[in-house]
């Protein structure tokens, strides 16, 4: 598996107006063609919402180009890219084909997946649809999020180079299914939980749903 990417972004918080209400994001990301990627994600890219984004597990976001095309035809309205706040975009990405421990290079650096992305409002008010979030929950079309391995400088002309598997049971979007959608699926849980490279925040909140099913 090897994948160029389509678009590299970083980007700096910015007051943003939506519907009356001034919000802080860094959402508007801005494509560069050169960077250097680090363990805590791309040099200059900064988080404004911790909640979601940042950190060493969630170092670098990943949005499939396919989806694109989805919501331009549903909601009929053309997205630019980073229209989801990504870092990277890329063909044939998709949340079905990739699994959580993945690992690739992309330019100097290497990188593996460690969780689905548990997207908030910001995505629809950036791109002014009201239902936009619902239904990438809905689909589990969220993106997804690597860690970093090896850091390394990343261009425009970087590839996506899959150099390890470790298992081919929980693709992201199986995780995004059971995180969205079938919280009381007690053995696909645990069974989830046995991937050790799955992020620590999701392996948290999957504990304590097993706490509430006692």
């Amino acid at each position: 598996m090897e994948r160029k990417l389509l678009t590299l972004n970083i980007g700096r918080p910015n007051l943003h107006v939506w519907k009356g209400r001034t919000e802080n994001s860094t959402i508007a990301k801005k494509g560069i063609e050169e960077v250097l990627l680090t363990k805590n994600g791309f040099k200059g890219d900064y988080v404004a919402n911790r909640e979601f984004h940042g950190g060493p597990e969630r170092a670098v976001c990943l949005y499939p180009y396919e989806h694109y095309w989805q919501w331009e035809q549903e909601f009929n309205q053309t997205f630019r890219m980073p229209a989801f706040g990504e870092n990277i975009c890329a063909e044939n990405m998709l949340e079905e084909d990739v699994y959580i421990g993945d690992t690739f290079t992309l330019g100097d650096a290497v990188i593996q997946v460690s969780q689905g992305r548990i997207p908030c409002s910001t995505i629809s008010k950036h791109n002014h649809v009201d239902s936009l979030l619902g239904r990438i929950v809905e689909t589990g079309y969220t993106g997804y999020f690597f860690r970093v391995l090896q850091e390394g400088i990343v261009t425009t002309s970087s590839k996506l180079t899959l150099i390890d598997r470790q298992q081919e049971k929980f693709s992201v979007l199986r995780g995004n299914q059971l995180m969205f959608h079938d919280r009381k699926n007690r053995e696909a849980i645990e069974e989830f939980l046995e991937v050790k490279e799955l992020a620590e925040v999701w392996r948290g909140k999957f504990l304590k749903t097993l706490e509430s099913l006692k």
